[in-house]
């Protein structure tokens, strides 16, 4: 790490990803999102403001995939690294498995935070998921981050909808529930959002209640003009034209090129479709269709396969034998190859996309001198009419895509214009400098506004060197009715280990307000605790004499507007305010009655609309706490983890409710006693939790003692 300058932490989770050939195309998560922060780490490396750039993403420990992804740390440039941290199964996982285990994520990456010489500057996430990762970690650390969605579930949706799609299958398939719900929330935390487009930001993004246009910045993506490059006269054929011209009857015809993960959202099958039902287009042009890697078709995944499937049934029932290339194998050399020889050939690059965020291989095929023919969609929209290289189509009819072709093709003289203006206007708008220097301006006004208020919340954070807690070896934390009292033999039990075990220390995490909270211990005799995290999560203190942590008031506190939320949603049906000890500064506390109550989403929709920001906690059917966006038992106990310097392994939480979840899931240790609420049932078998026979206290000693913990 280079001594002064800018340290930015990238976040893509999913795929695979190395710093040298990535594997583009092995599979429908390893795509363009890769090469984008690939590019964009090294391109950021670069700049003299910057000292270190790290791209954090998953360990895969696989026999299906090279051993380079396993390893912890690999280069991508100069002052730019690979960081892969373990999270959920050793195996490799499409990116639609991995949320249940994203917050073990975050806690793998405050372990390892712990071991740096600094805290990274500034966050930037990739897709949603990585978003879900960067929205907690810049909540513990106090960090700003950016967001990129690349692809974003509402629209997929709908354009998968659009096109005959069956809504229960794609929510099988894809989570778009769950993805939308987490797209809404980073959305709501991001200090900004980083478009491709204008058109994503208006049709796209506009799409969702938390997005803020002036929290937007267009920023298109750079190409590597140095890969990327017209074709020479005279250059010999690249070995990769012997890999397209062995399927094609006239391998001299105008090639019609598309690059793209055999995926539904990249219409491969309504590209053929359309090349298929027109006899004309057939005769003027061959289809080169590079669509992955594979070995055997029966070895992909099952959403590559159906696609392949699709894709060989319409090449056969089109009998396009000797019009249409499918190769099996490309390198990442072979890409530029393939765009100068299209170009060689004066052929298009086409894009039949449903939904494109930007498209990537656009730009790579207009630095390569290949006119284009796309998608109307997103981004592709945008670079034609920056570029003016070529013309757009909309993808759903495949009439009009072939339409597009045909008129394409049939001017030498604007098939030269066109590869001009391409040429011309990638080196205008789309390198990787321009890039860089437009998004570090706005880093540097982040970092200036926030810098003071940061430095104090961290210092909050990692103060506390007369916390007791800095000399224990575990932490204990219990909810407190239903996982503490209510059998006060086991109490009594529970209270003498305790006594006996001076290497944990003992904390309560409750919806109680503190007097609340105390006045509860006192009737059932209890022992008070080390500390108690009262009100959901909302306030922290530390006995004996029940200080409040500060840092975690201000900590949570930004945004915080009680008394507008208390307007907003005293008028709806469902909804009673609980007695006055169980309010707190930070935390609304409501009885409901579920038949009339709206749904949560509504409840969102409705705060969101006046400007208001909010966490709803829903437990036991019958209660909703509303707390500060910061605010939770599981939040609270991963700000004490680093406040302490204490692996969170090493924190033992037992809980009851559903507003124990987020304590309990994570890199803690849960214990779920058997007197739980529904809400918790869907912990079962996930690793790390542990289910009690026994109730209540009696079913915590179970706990620790199948934690075997002394």
């Amino acid at each position: 790490m280079k001594e002064s300058g800018i340290y930015i932490l990238l976040l893509s989770v999913h795929g695979l990803i190395r710093g040298q050939a990535p594997e583009l195309g092995r599979d429908p998560d390893t795509g363009g999102q890769v090469l984008y922060v690939l590019e964009l780490a090294k391109a950021l490396a670069k700049h003299p403001d910057v000292a270190q750039v790290d791209l954090l993403t998953r360990r895969v420990c696989d026999p299906t995939v090279p051993a380079e992804y396993q390893e912890p740390e690999s280069p991508i440039a100069p002052h730019a690294r690979i960081l892969r941290l373990p999270f959920g199964p050793a195996r490799y996982l499409r990116k639609e498995l991995l949320w249940d285990h994203l917050d073990y994520l975050v806690d793998a990456y405050l372990a390892f935070a712990r071991g740096l010489p600094r805290l990274p500057d500034l966050l930037h996430s990739h897709y949603a998921d990585a978003g879900y990762v960067a929205m907690r970690l810049s909540s513990l650390l106090g960090i700003p981050f950016l967001h990129s969605g690349h692809s974003l579930g509402r629209c997929k949706r709908e354009r998968l909808l659009a096109a005959g799609r069956k809504a229960d299958l794609l929510e099988r398939s894809f989570h778009f529930v769950r993805r939308i719900q987490v797209e809404e929330e980073v959305l709501a935390h991001a200090q900004r959002v980083i478009a491709s487009s204008r058109q994503e930001v208006a049709e796209q993004y506009g799409l969702y209640e938390n997005f803020r246009p002036a929290r937007a910045m267009v920023l298109a993506p750079g190409t590597d003009t140095s890969r990327f490059a017209p074709p020479r006269r005279a250059m010999p054929l690249p070995p990769a034209a012997a890999k397209v011209d062995r399927f094609l009857r006239d391998p001299a015809l105008p090639m019609l090129l598309c690059i793209g993960r055999p995926v539904p959202g990249k219409n491969l099958q309504g590209l053929v479709r359309a090349y298929g039902e027109d006899p004309e287009l057939r005769r003027r042009a061959n289809l080169v269709l590079v669509a992955g890697n594979r070995q055997d078709l029966a070895e992909l995944d099952k959403e590559s396969r159906t696609t392949w499937k699709q894709l060989l049934l319409a090449i056969d029932r089109y009998d396009l034998y000797g019009h249409v290339a499918i190769p099996k194998h490309h390198e990442p050399a072979d890409i530029p190859d393939l765009y100068r020889l299209a170009a060689r050939r004066r052929g298009l690059y086409v894009n039949p996309a449903l939904a494109e965020t930007f498209g990537l291989t656009l730009i790579e095929a207009a630095a390569s001198g290949l006119p284009l023919v796309v998608t109307g969609t997103g981004g592709p929209a945008d670079i034609v009419a920056t570029c003016r290289n070529g013309v757009t189509f909309d993808a759903i009819e495949p009439a009009a895509m072939a339409a597009a072709l045909r008129e394409a093709l049939a001017s030498r003289a604007r098939w030269r214009e066109w590869s001009r203006n391409g040429l011309r206007g990638v080196h205008a708008c789309y390198t990787w400098d321009a890039h860089v220097a437009r998004y570090l301006k706005e880093v540097r006004k982040l970092l200036h506004r926030g810098r003071k208020s940061r430095r104090q919340e961290l210092a909050g954070i990692r103060s506390g060197g007369s916390s007791p807690f800095l000399r224990a070896e575990w932490v204990l934390v219990c909810a407190l009715e239903a996982a503490l009292l209510g059998d006060p033999e086991a109490l009594e039990r529970l209270q003498a280990w305790l006594r006996t075990s001076p290497r944990v220390s003992f904390g309560i995490a409750t919806g109680h307000s503190l007097d609340s909270a105390l006045w509860l211990l006192r009737k059932a005799r209890a022992t008070p605790p080390d500390l108690l995290i009262t009100s959901v999560g909302s306030a922290i203190h530390y006995g004996p004499d029940w200080r409040p942590d500060l840092g975690w008031e201000s900590h949570i506190g930004k945004g915080w507007r009680r008394e507008e939320l208390a307007r907003a949603l005293a008028p709806l049906p469902g909804l009673r305010l609980q007695a006055q000890r169980m309010q707190g500064q930070y935390k609304l506390s409501y009885h409901v009655n579920p038949r009339k109550l709206p749904e949560l989403s509504e409840l969102y929709t409705l705060l969101h609309s006046r400007g208001l920001r909010a966490k709803l906690v829903y437990s036991r059917s019958s209660l909703l706490d509303v707390l500060p966006q910061r605010a939770s038992k599981g939040q609270a106990v991963r700000y004490l983890a680093i406040k302490w310097g204490l692996p969170l392994d090493r924190f033992l939480v037992a809980g009851a409710s559903g507003n124990d979840y987020d304590m309990l899931t994570g890199d803690t240790r849960g214990i779920v006693v058997a007197n739980h609420s529904p809400e918790l049932g869907r912990l079962r078998g996930r690793e790390g939790i542990h289910f009690s026979d026994l109730a209540a206290a009696a079913g915590v000693l179970e706990g620790l003692e199948h934690y075997r913990v002394r």
